[in-house]
């Protein structure tokens, strides 16, 4: 499995908040509500992340070596899925929502009032967030460069499946 680029993170966000912007535009003029997740949604982006931030430091520490008990392969697969997509869902609420928020800014909030500007605000960080501890727990997942050495003398033995440049992870399917 390849480490997400930051770079994708990025076109991801912009292109959800060209989505966002066009979605509001389009509400505005219609006099339909903002398309707006409520403060409700914060609970429940906040147990994902915290979910994924726990997950990831039970990796960490078997990685660490402070557990002694084998770590569950199928488990540490997992929490980096969850933790991909965690960076992912995260991205696209915060471009979303950031759409929301500068075409409510263009137009003043007068129509709307406040509370959607601040609601989109806070869904963005929220977003922000998700993608943090997303990134965050990835990285607990990579296995530490000493512990790929071997095999081969001089330590320079190729892994399955291993490309240059791409890591590897902590539930290696050796």
């Amino acid at each position: 499995m390849k480490a997400m680029r930051p770079l994708i993170l990025v076109v991801i966000a912009v292109a959800a908040a060209l989505v966002g912007w066009l979605a509001t535009s389009a509400t505005n003029r219609f006099s339909m509500p903002t398309p707006v997740l409520p403060e409700s949604a914060l609970v429940t982006m906040g147990v994902i992340a915290l979910l994924t931030l726990v997950m990831g430091v039970r990796v960490l520490r078997w990685r660490n070596g402070k557990k002694k008990a084998m770590l569950d392969p199928i488990m540490a697969a997992r929490t980096l899925i969850l933790a991909q997509a965690c960076a992912y869902a995260g991205t696209l609420l915060l471009g979303w929502h950031a759409g929301i928020a500068l075409d409510l800014l263009r137009i003043g909030t007068l129509r709307t009032g406040e509370g959607v500007l601040w609601n989109a605000l806070l869904m963005g960080g929220g977003g922000v967030v998700m993608v943090v501890v997303g990134l965050v727990v990835e990285r607990f997942c990579r296995i530490p460069p000493e512990d790929l050495e071997g095999g081969a003398p001089g330590g320079q033995e190729k892994r399955r499946g291993e490309t240059k440049g791409e890591g590897e992870y902590a539930y290696r399917a050796d």
